[in-house]
């Protein structure tokens, strides 16, 4: 049974809220079927909404900025919605209100990971009905931010399982370091081993004396991130779990959710918790 009174939106709901729709230009481009029937569904079930169609990231930045009371939705990629919380968090204006995201492209990995609908009427009916879920962030020095999974080098994770994050888990304490002991199952392609310092909360996981095969650092639950260090091949994976991760060394790149970052030579990350909400459907 529904736990609001019939006829009226869930509390946390966006509607009866002022939209305000973003829609990507590759999104318009590529699937604009896709994009009408988004528009379709929000504009019946908005009381309004203002449709922004920017030609480039200032124009959508710009959009977003002077958007008021409207709630932003984005119609676009995992790219466009990195763009998006990009410019609110530069803004300082990403508490304010919930992002929500219709996925439209081939890029969705980091939709899903987030439990995003990937199919456009059910995400833009989770827009009007989900329910807000707070995440954190990982933020950089330079003002870099990561959503999802951030990798060493700019390759796969070295977890290739979906990052759903959020899933409530025993809260572990801030200086835990712990190294698993099962051996690392062999792969058809293994990415260069890189001489990099790795500090979790001021803890060496990894110095330049030892080469590591790849790193892996993302959002956790309560507030932290996960730091998983592989190095040798039949090496057993290091994990911890911190609010700030260090890597330094010669120059490296890094891929952050979507995008290939670098070369830097050292990069600090640090856990903004709660620091924003994404729509996501009622279960």
């Amino acid at each position: 049974m529904s736990a609001h009174p019939l006829g009226h939106p869930p509390p946390d709901s966006v509607r009866g809220w002022p939209l305000l729709l973003v829609i990507d230009p590759a999104a318009r481009a590529n699937d604009g079927e896709s994009v009408r029937i988004a528009k379709d569904v929000l504009c019946a079930g908005a009381p309004s909404v203002k449709i922004a169609f920017p030609e480039s990231a200032e124009e959508a930045e710009r959009a977003l900025t002077h958007r008021g009371r409207r709630r932003p939705v984005v119609l676009g990629d995992d790219l466009a919605l990195l763009r998006a919380v990009r410019a609110l968090h530069r803004d300082r204006t990403l508490h304010e209100a919930p992002v929500s995201l219709v996925p439209i492209g081939s890029r969705t990995t980091l939709a899903r990971a987030l439990g995003v609908p990937v199919d456009v009427p059910a995400a833009a009916r989770a827009v009007l009905d989900g329910t807000q879920r707070e995440l954190d962030l990982l933020v950089d020095e330079s003002g870099g931010i990561v959503l999802g999974t951030l990798s060493i080098p700019c390759g796969s994770p070295v977890s290739q399982t979906a990052a759903h994050w959020w899933t409530p888990v025993e809260k572990t304490a801030r200086s835990l370091v712990r190294t698993l002991t099962a051996p690392i199952p062999a792969s058809g392609h293994q990415p260069p081993r890189q001489r990099l310092r790795v500090e979790a909360d001021g803890v060496v996981l990894a110095d330049l004396d030892e080469p590591v095969q790849e790193i892996s650092v993302r959002p956790a639950p309560a507030g932290f991130a996960e730091v998983c260090v592989r190095r040798t091949e039949g090496a057993a994976n290091i994990r911890a779990r911190a609010r700030t991760i260090t890597v330094s060394g010669r120059d490296f790149r890094y891929r952050a959710d979507s995008a290939v970052t670098g070369p830097v030579r050292t990069r600090t990350w640090t856990v903004e918790p709660a620091a924003w909400r994404l729509t996501v459907p009622r279960h």
